[in-house]
């Protein structure tokens, strides 16, 4: 648990991030005249940079950046773990409402107007440093309270001595960010041989965490011998060793140790050897935290050594009774841990409707009962929200019966959407065959009804896109026929069969154009129609948006359902092809204009428009 260092107000690192050269280089020079170390950016992308080759303690961003605006920086500052909690203030040269609320809701965690004198910039950073110092050291303090309980609660367990010093190097090894850590308990006879190289490392407990964070118990990881001879001086202080000829750990690398003893009743029990590869890493939190985790240890050891004195007196039996009962526990937890695994909601009662099981996706169900608040009550108090008498019918008939029985049903989740579950009530028997539970499992298949809802609804589709097809071709044939017929009469009346220049004859032939014209348009509709019917999933080939979007357009003007309702459309010159399939997107375009169409009951304009974004 390594707290970072406090930061003087008069000595921090600043990161200032300014499009302007001018700007950025006038806070620069106000900044380091205070003291401050500065480093200054023009963009975003050159600030990352510098943010992760540097820490910074303040950052100073105007909002105008080329690329990657102040806000978006300001927002990504905000999403990353290093940079989550830096004081933000944010410089802008425009005074609007707006702007202030948006740097705000982007983290940022204060607004300086441009341009702003020295001695506003100079007084806002400093109550920033300050704010953020006091929020480190009440951080520091928490996560040291926070590592001392959960040691405390770890010792409760710890019953020897081995078990001691593997959660007290353990616990401190992580807490305190330590590059190497050794917990030892020695016998009182052996605190008492100064350096006797005979001194017996075996009967020791030893638990060394090595710079892979794996635990050893191993002496040859210790200069033993010279650990025993200092614990027999009889040390009440904690001692901070910066001469490697000192070290008590065998490693080449950590530059200082600190050792505690742990002192009980007057005598050093043992010791607490903390290594840091670096002496600023080893500041007064971590060693307050040593010193407090030896104390804590000294007292486990003390317990530990009781309880190992009395459990000799009656090890077969504790013995026994210890795997007994772990076996039940593991037992029990394996069978708990099945039961929660399972992807269903499950629980079971007894024949007085009593319930007896509870999985963890019960508890996390609609109704989310805690499996305390639902073990040993009735089935009924529990789920009051479901009909008593249908609940009751369906348990007597798996106790009457004893068949497995299963339900279909529908509930109606909190955010409003239809869930379908699948309920199964499953009799158990017991020895003697009677029926003693009833399971239920609830499994959540609403997936796969809406899936099979869905393939009909396709079905349904295709079915209606052949019937389609089928009176296209139908309609295009008299249509191909009409047009022909036209055809021809206008060629009779231009060969003047009919006569010459008789008004009759004029008519004639601007009927005949406009039965021709309108044949086509239709044969022109129908066969839009036909195409749009087509399924060619998967077939893409270049495609025109602008025939696309016309195509569509057409279409929608023949089934329009309202005359109020006009379709323009406006479609770029020279617009690009685009790789798709031309029947899924105009598809795509008509369901979408529909939708549009379905939203304007009293009428309106629906407008198409097509341009191609750079």
């Amino acid at each position: 648990m390594s707290v970072a260092s406090t930061v003087s107000s008069k000595s921090a690192r600043l990161l200032v991030i300014d499009a302007d050269e001018r700007a950025r280089q006038e806070l620069q020079r106000t900044f380091e005249a205070e003291g401050h170390r500065v480093a200054a950016c023009a963009d975003a992308t050159a600030a990352l940079r510098e943010l992760r080759g540097q820490r910074s303690d303040l950052i100073v961003l105007d909002l105008d950046l080329p690329g990657v605006g102040g806000l978006a920086l300001c927002r990504l500052l905000r999403a990353q773990a290093a940079t989550k909690h830096l004081p933000i203030i944010i410089t802008s040269s425009h005074n609007t409402e707006e702007d202030k609320v948006e740097a705000f809701a982007a983290g940022a965690d204060d607004f300086v107007l441009k341009p702003a004198t020295s001695r506003e910039l100079l007084s806002r950073v400093s109550a920033h440093l300050e704010a953020a110092e006091r929020a480190r050291a009440l951080e520091g303090s928490n996560r040291e309270l926070s590592f001392l309980a959960d040691l405390g609660r770890g010792l409760l367990h710890a019953l020897s001595p081995a078990e001691v010093v593997r959660r007290v190097a353990g616990a401190t090894f992580e807490g305190a960010n330590a590059a190497m850590c050794a917990a030892v308990l020695v016998s009182h006879t052996q605190a008492k041989a100064r350096g006797d190289a005979g001194a017996d490392a075996g009967r020791a407990s030893i638990c060394v965490f090595d710079r892979e964070g794996s635990a050893e118990e191993d002496a040859s990881l210790l200069h033993f011998e010279k650990l025993v001879a200092w614990l027999a001086g009889a040390p009440s202080a904690s001692n901070r060793v910066e001469d490697r000829a000192q070290f008590f750990l065998r490693d080449e690398d950590h530059a200082v140790e600190y050792v505690a003893p742990l002192r009980f009743e007057g005598r050093a029990l043992g010791a607490l050897v903390v290594a840091f590869d670096r002496a600023a890493e080893c500041d007064q939190t971590e060693e307050r935290l040593v010193d407090a985790a030896a104390q804590q240890a000294a007292l486990a050891a003390r317990i530990s050594s009781l309880y190992e004195a009395a459990r000799l007196s009656s090890f077969t039996l504790a013995r026994e009774v210890e795997r007994r009962t772990a076996e039940a526990e593991a037992q029990r937890r394996f069978t708990e841990a099945i039961i929660d695994t399972l992807p269903v909601s499950l629980y079971a009662i007894d024949r007085s409707y009593r319930v007896v099981a509870w999985n963890r996706n019960r508890e996390l169900g609609g109704q989310g009962i805690p499996r305390g608040e639902a073990l040993g009550r009735s089935v009924f108090e529990v789920l009051s929200r479901q009909p008593r008498g249908t609940l009751e019918d369906e348990f007597a008939r798996a106790f009457e019966t004893g068949r497995i029985e299963r339900i279909e049903q529908e509930t109606n989740a909190p955010d409003g959407t239809t869930r379908h579950w699948l309920v199964s009530k499953v009799p158990m028997r017991a020895e003697g065959g009677e029926i003693s539970h009833v399971i239920t499992v609830g499994e959540d298949i609403t997936a796969r009804v809406m899936a099979s809802r869905a393939v009909a609804r396709s079905e349904k589709l295709a079915a209606v896109g052949r019937l389609a097809a089928g009176v296209v071709h139908e309609i295009n044939n008299p249509l191909a026929t009409i047009a022909a017929c036209a055809e021809a009469l206008e060629s009779r009346v231009g060969e003047g069969v009919y006569g010459g220049a008789s008004p009759d004859v004029e008519d004639l032939r601007e009927y005949l154009k406009l039965i021709r014209s309108e044949a086509f348009r239709c044969k022109h509709i129908t066969n839009g129609l036909l195409d749009f019917s087509r399924a060619r999933a998967g077939q893409h080939a270049p495609v025109s948006v602008s025939e696309v979007v016309e195509s569509a357009a057409r279409l929608l003007l023949h089934q329009r359902r309202g005359p109020s309702v006009r379709i323009d459309v406006e479609l770029s010159e020279h617009l690009p092809l685009v790789s798709g399939d031309e029947g899924q997107l105009q598809q795509a375009v008509i369901i979408l204009a529909e939708n549009a169409i379905d939203a304007m009951p009293e009428g309106g304009t629906l407008r198409l428009h097509g341009a191609h974004q750079r």
